[in-house]
Formats: C-alpha cells, sequence, structure tokens
C-alpha cells in the first residue's frame, strides 16, 4: 500500500513550508532556507519550484500575490496543521531517542541538557 503524499516530510519540504509562514518569493525561500540551516539545506529553483507546484496542487500553500513573472506564496490552514504534523512527529523521534541513550543514572526525563 503506498504511503499518502506529504505523510512525511523531506528536509527541503519542511523548510520551504516554514518559510511560508508568512508570504515570499522563490529567491527569498531559497535564501531564507540556506540561513535557517546554515547552508545545509539549499534549494535549487528546480527543486523548489517543483515542490510549490505540489504543495499548491495540494492546497498546502495559496499565491498570494503575483506581480509580473515572480509569484509570492503563504502557507494555508491546511499547510500550517500538516507542518505542525510534521514537528510533532519529529519531537517524537527526538523524545524516543533521549529515551534510548539517557545517561546511566539519569532519571526518566532528565538527559544531559538538563545538566548545569
Amino acid at each position: 500500500m503506498p504511503r499518502e503524499k506529504f505523510q512525511t516530510l523531506t528536509e527541503p519540504m519542511f523548510y520551504t513550508l516554514l518559510c511560508l509562514h508568512r508570504a515570499a518569493y522563490g529567491a527569498e525561500i531559497m535564501e531564507q532556507v540556506a540561513a535557517l540551516t546554515g547552508g545545509a539545506v539549499r534549494l535549487g529553483p528546480g527543486t523548489l519550484y517543483h515542490l510549490l507546484e505540489e504543495f499548491h496542487a495540494a492546497g498546502l500553500i495559496t499565491e498570494s500575490d503575483a506581480l509580473g513573472r515572480r509569484r509570492t506564496y503563504r502557507l494555508t490552514p491546511k499547510g500550517e496543521a500538516l507542518l505542525q504534523n510534521e514537528y510533532a512527529r519529529l519531537c517524537r523521534l527526538t523524545d524516543d531517542y533521549r529515551r534510548v541513550f539517557r545517561p546511566r543514572g539519569a532519571a526518566p526525563g532528565q538527559d544531559k541538557e538538563d545538566e548545569p
């Protein structure tokens, strides 16, 4: 059985949607993703515009403005819910990691980050 589209997000998908919490156009999105990730994730125009097309078709983003060839996009409530669900999924993964690799002798809920 194939997975539902956008059930989990790749890093380019996640960061593209994250950048659209407020209206942005393509070049802004590419710059914001690179800045947010310290250059670890870089979107090329082909990847970005393919994602924008897919997100738009799925109702996750809407075109909020158009000036010539420049299109500005923004998250829809559906896109925001998807992003929030992905964030919750990632949090569950990191919580599981912490439970498995909890320092010896540490109480549940206590990890190295909690130490002064």
